[in-house]
């Protein structure tokens, strides 16, 4: 569980530094440059995805039941997890009216990842995963708007054309990681396929 937790600091921790120590990070953009400052991002992100990886398959060999959700909720946990996929598309296919109207979709599409899991997995491992990023979710979704009143940030308006590749999108991978993937990579049949 070390691992798990030690993963998760790093991972969110560099996730949340706009959110908590925003003047840190403006410091650390201007001595460092930009692109260093991504690539130590980049750096930090992904040695924290690896631990956390790396510590749930520990972690979910000896796990304690915290609750037994019923079977259906798995079809709720689909469900979430296709609106969540087009979420996801949604934040970075332009001009399309999903992002003008949420604003942060990436954002939302992890609360909903989150919540679907934590409605279909009662183990302790998976409540301390999938709630760690509800949690994260939630303050940065705060924060991002609070920082977009401050800044008055305007969203551009959304197109038909650019919502419905937002859509097709975000249905096609989560096809392909459902159906392909998730098996794969988590040890979990989603779908039962």
């Amino acid at each position: 569980m070390a691992m798990l937790v030690l993963g998760l600091v790093l991972f969110l921790g560099i996730h949340s530094t706009r959110m908590f120590a925003d003047h840190w990070r403006t410091g650390m953009i201007a001595r460092m440059g930009a692109l260093p400052w991504k690539a130590l991002f980049a750096g930090i992100s992904l040695a924290g995805f690896v631990v956390i990886v790396w510590g749930f398959r520990l972690a979910r060999q000896e796990t304690l039941v915290l609750y037994s959700p019923p079977a259906w909720m798995h079809h709720a946990t689909a469900l979430l997890m296709v609106i969540s996929f087009i979420l996801l598309a949604a934040a970075y296919i332009p001009r399309n009216s999903i992002k003008a109207r949420l604003h942060h979709p990436m954002v939302l599409g992890v609360k909903l990842w989150a919540v679907g899991h934590l409605l279909s997995n009662g183990e302790l491992v998976n409540v301390l995963l999938f709630g760690a990023f509800l949690a994260w979710a939630v303050l940065n979704f705060r924060s991002a708007r609070r920082r977009d009143r401050a800044e008055g940030t305007v969203y551009r308006p959304g197109h038909v054309i650019g919502t419905a590749v937002a859509v097709v999108t975000g249905l096609v991978a989560w096809s392909v990681f459902a159906l392909l993937l998730h098996g794969p990579l988590i040890g979990v049949r989603p779908l039962g396929y």
